[in-house]
């Protein structure tokens, strides 16, 4: 590489990265179908109290040049029963729903900035990227199909906006790749997402141990963009050190499409915010921190040396009878031990409880 990445940095008004609360970003990309839905998802991110919220700008007619194409995923039937039925359609057909003009994106995006929610999106040509850096996008990102898009990377890093790459199905050498184009172009601000493939996608795709050697490797924010249905990987991801989750939200998992059964309803979605930070509160800090509380505790269930027939002056510490009961706020079994040789500075009576004021 042949300059540094940032470990963190600002996108909107939060930060994200090193020593930052995770970065909650809600997807509707793939799970709405035009302005009202948009702006309906965009209002439930910001009540759920995310931090972002991200969507795909696209053209199907360029992006797909076979439009019969087929594309299989699996949909939800039966809520009480969790089946679900695999459905199979025209990638071109899925991708049309998703479809909104220049002023519709405008007015998502400041339904957005109203609310405070920074504004992430997906691009896939030259002048998608161009409208996002007009809208003042806080991030682009790229798909993971196109990790070796340099072309598009390059066009990306040079606007100014912080870079999201998505390396699902990518190598190592791949991803490095990709971040060298970027830092060459001028962009610095880059957050690596481990997103494995499928809708949803197989456990044994997932690989979360890799989330802290791409941290280790890149210095860089590392997100986890989660393709199953509930919220355990995410969890996961987090306790392994991401600094990013992206998770999908819908209106109604049932919802025929791509994504959906896999997605948080408007029920679940500030239930997937409160974990998260819960978590985050559960994991602490790496070294050990004794609070007030913990103190206090530990106190009562430690012990202390009481004497069992009393002590003279000049008595040696370690000659005299002793038992250790508890509450533990005076001369615990470990510093009698050290203090074996002390003597006793003072007469103490039978039953009295040893402390270091006693010693001479």
């Amino acid at each position: 590489m042949t300059r540094s990445l940032l470990p963190r940095f600002d996108l909107g008004n939060r930060p994200v990265g090193d020593g930052a609360p995770c970065f909650i970003t809600f997807e509707a990309g793939p799970t709405h179908d035009g302005l009202d839905t948009a702006l309906k998802l965009v209002t439930l991110a910001a009540e759920a109290g995310a931090d972002a919220i991200k969507f795909q700008v696209l053209d199907p007619d360029r992006l797909v040049a076979d439009k019969t194409m087929a594309f299989s995923y699996d949909v939800l039937v039966d809520r009480a029963t969790g089946a679900t039925e695999t459905v199979t359609e025209p990638l071109y057909d899925i991708l049309c729903r998703r479809v909104m003009t220049h002023d519709e994106w405008r007015r998502v995006k400041a339904h957005a900035d109203g609310l405070g929610l920074a504004f992430f999106a997906t691009a896939l040509f030259d002048d998608e990227i161009d409208l996002l850096a007009e809208l003042g996008c806080h991030s682009v990102k790229i798909a993971s199909g196109d990790v070796n898009h340099w072309p598009l990377i390059r066009r990306a890093a040079r606007t100014g906006m912080s870079l999201q790459l998505d390396t699902g199905n990518a190598s190592l050498g791949e991803i490095e790749s990709a971040v060298d184009v970027a830092l060459e172009d001028g962009c610095d601000r880059i957050i690596i997402h481990q997103c494995p493939s499928g809708y949803p996608a197989r456990l044994e795709s997932i690989n979360l141990r890799i989330i802290p050697t791409l941290a280790r490797l890149f210095a860089c924010p590392v997100a986890y963009s989660d393709h199953t249905p509930g919220w355990e990987m995410d969890v996961a991801a987090v306790a392994l050190g991401a600094n990013m989750v992206e998770k999908t939200i819908t209106l109604d998992r049932q919802t025929r499409s791509c994504e959906h059964m896999f997605s948080l309803e408007p029920t679940d979605m500030a239930a997937f915010v409160r974990v998260i930070r819960e978590v985050e509160t559960a994991l602490g800090a790496p070294r050990r921190i004794l609070h007030a509380e913990e103190r206090r505790r530990r106190r009562n269930v430690r012990r202390s040396a009481w004497l069992v027939d009393g002590g003279r002056r000049g008595d040696r510490l370690g000659d005299l009878a002793v038992d250790f009961r508890r509450p533990g706020d005076g001369v615990g079994p470990d510093l009698f031990e050290q203090l074996a040789d002390a003597r006793l500075a003072v007469d103490v009576p039978a039953g009295h409880r040893l402390s270091v004021g006693d010693l001479g």
